[in-house]
């Protein structure tokens, strides 16, 4: 039993739930717009999302403790080194323009994590963008929408469209409500400085803002000009549990309540889609 809890917390730890989620929103998008399956802008998603995330999570502890590292990080180092190997060779294989986007992303990532402005640009010690007061769950979910709407969609050669507008609206404010049981549960341990939404209005506010935003989800569907009936349903069937989820959640939760469950919506989410579209 100690085997399988530790191979559990490796998979959560190192990221590869996460990025399964980001996989699965990607293969939403190609799957919305009836496109091919797309496995260079799929894998490379999925890559790139674990190398990104651990070295967001693992920049600080990597750089001071390099020395003593544990053995279970070094051995997510190791696995995050693979996957950024994996992730170069997919890399390649996507369009020039695809690759301008990329490294937009990118540089927003990298600047999430590492310093790079003044001391008093920001308000902690840290000194970079998920440091900067209000702005870290709207970066984040930035990042996630123009990774899993704009790359599967530019790979392609699909034309920017009001379709393509909304699906990139309603994927900014997914993410945005998906991120609001992180928020809360952070609330025991995020500087006061940050002013997360739940630390500015409080948690019953808070989840008022994730039902109007996931309602908000539901109407722009069907302004869509491409909505097939099925595709709707199950997203709005998505919003609620999503909402649902919101609604439990509170600042003393279970280990994996956010990082399992809550992030495992997308991939539900994909694999309906899978079954039943």
């Amino acid at each position: 039993m100690g085997f399988f809890k530790q191979l559990f917390n490796f998979y959560i730890n190192s990221s590869i739930h996460v990025a399964l989620s980001v996989y699965a929103l990607s293969r939403m998008t190609l799957l919305y717009y009836g496109l091919p399956y797309d496995e260079p802008v799929l894998y490379f998603n999925f890559y790139a999302t674990i190398t990104g995330y651990n070295f967001v999570k693992y920049f600080g502890i990597a750089k001071f403790y390099h020395k003593s590292l544990t053995q279970w990080l070094r051995l997510i180092q190791l696995f995050s080194l693979l996957c950024f190997l994996l992730m170069f060779y997919y890399v390649v294989q996507l369009t020039q323009e695809t690759l301008y986007y990329v490294s937009i992303f990118a540089t927003l990532t990298f600047l999430y994590a590492i310093p790079f402005l003044p001391q008093q640009t920001f308000l902690d010690k840290h000194k970079n963008l998920r440091s900067i007061k209000g702005l870290k769950i709207y970066l984040i979910a930035l990042i996630w929408t123009g990774v899993t709407v704009l790359l599967p969609l530019i790979n392609n050669k699909v034309l920017f469209n009001v379709d393509v507008l909304i699906s990139f609206v309603q994927r900014f404010l997914f993410v945005f409500a998906l991120m609001l049981p992180f928020e809360i549960r952070d609330l025991k341990r995020d500087d006061l400085k940050l002013s997360t939404i739940p630390q500015v209005l409080g948690i019953y506010k808070t989840k008022i803002i994730g039902g109007f935003v996931l309602l908000t989800i539901c109407i722009l569907q069907f302004f869509k000009n491409t909505n097939s009936p099925a595709f709707s349903l199950i997203l709005v069937l998505i919003m609620l549990l999503t909402f649902l989820l919101i609604l439990i959640s509170k600042k003393e939760q279970r280990l994996y309540f956010s990082s399992f469950f809550v992030e495992g919506i997308p991939i539900i989410w994909c694999l309906i889609v899978c079954f039943v579209i």
